[in-house]
């Protein structure tokens, strides 16, 4: 299942440049192109950024790559409890 979300993640990524480069480029005599051609590039960058995330998930679980640094908290709340006796 990764790999088709990985596909999913390079083929929205392409659409998202294609279609932003369309509606940037467009004249100002088609703007209705440009709408569908940014709503499109919209999309596939909504739809990256979702396959991204689930990737990035899938290789913290898995042990691929290193988590996410977590600071140990646990001082603060024993000088609150301390703080407050």
């Amino acid at each position: 299942m990764q790999k088709v979300i990985a596909i999913l993640n390079v083929i929205a990524w392409a659409g998202f440049w294609a279609f932003g480069y369309l509606a940037l480029t467009a004249g100002s005599g088609n703007s209705q192109q440009m709408v569908i051609a940014a709503l499109l590039a919209a999309l596939g960058g909504a739809v990256g950024i979702w396959a991204y995330f689930q990737l990035v998930r899938y290789c913290e679980r898995t042990g691929y790559a290193a988590g996410p640094n977590r600071a140990n908290r646990q001082h603060l709340e024993d000088e609150y409890n301390e703080g407050s006796l």
